[in-house]
């Protein structure tokens, strides 16, 4: 997947890849010096879940912050030029961004992740998702301007230890949104939804900063099925190095890229 990335009218010439791959200039949340060969395997203390709208991410990182006995952190939902937004006023796509930046930024930047604390964190986001959104919703000019927070911010950040992608195809978040009926998501568009899936598809086929565990959730669904839902967790509670696929076909549910 190369080259550049049609969103709406707009072309992204490698704008996603390069949020995926650029070296990230925060630091990385196990950055503590550890005797080697200490432990074979060490659960990650930072794990994010990221993915688009109903797609299960909410669910599961409080299932992981639960079994983990981890901080949960959760994505910011409060906004009050949301619904400006989403009845496209002018300049509220704008507004609507940088208050979720500043947000996001202000949560992960409280995180006690030093070389001395033994706190874990489950979160349901990552600090890239916000500038997912904006390359999805801002003019050029905006993001010239938005770009310069951005980059401020994210150096200040922890990087996870691993990253868990769940992804499902447009139809199944549409219905899942249909079956939710959440008020405020009513007014997410069809054509809208499959730009976020496209973008989401594409940021993280270039991504690198963490291990990364790619879930398809189309087939399965660990919110009411718990046979679904243990095969998940042990797969996370096993070493997961690159990048690697929970595939669940007749049992074969793992493969390493």
């Amino acid at each position: 997947m190369t080259g550049s990335l049609e969103i709406g009218n707009r072309k992204l010439l490698l704008t996603l890849p390069a949020i995926a791959s650029e070296a990230q200039p925060g630091y990385p949340a196990n950055s503590e010096t550890r005797e080697p060969m200490a432990n074979l395997f060490e659960l990650p203390r930072y794990i994010a879940v990221e993915g688009p709208i109903r797609v299960g991410k909410s669910t599961l990182a409080d299932i992981l912050a639960g079994r983990l006995n981890a901080q949960r952190v959760m994505e910011p939902e409060s906004n009050p030029f949301l619904h400006s937004f989403y009845e496209g006023e002018r300049g509220a796509a704008f507004q609507a961004q940088f208050a979720f930046l500043v947000q996001r930024f202000e949560q992960l930047q409280a995180l006690d992740l030093g070389a001395r604390s033994q706190k874990v964190v489950v979160a349901d986001f990552i600090f890239e998702k916000d500038k997912l959104f904006a390359c999805l919703n801002l003019t050029d000019q905006e993001l010239e301007t938005y770009n310069r927070y951005y980059n401020y911010f994210r150096a200040q950040l922890p990087t996870p230890d691993l990253v868990i992608y769940l992804q499902a195809t447009p139809e199944v978040l549409k219905k899942r949104l249909k079956k939710k009926n959440v008020p405020g998501e009513r007014a997410v568009s069809d054509d809208y939804l499959e730009e976020v899936v496209k973008a989401y598809e594409h940021f993280f086929f270039h991504y690198t900063s963490s291990d990364l565990l790619i879930v398809n959730t189309s087939e399965i669904d660990f919110v009411d099925r718990n046979e679904d839902l243990q095969e998940l967790l042990r797969k996370v509670s096993e070493p997961i190095k690159g990048t690697q696929y929970f595939l669940p076909l007749g049992g074969q549910e793992a493969a390493s890229a």
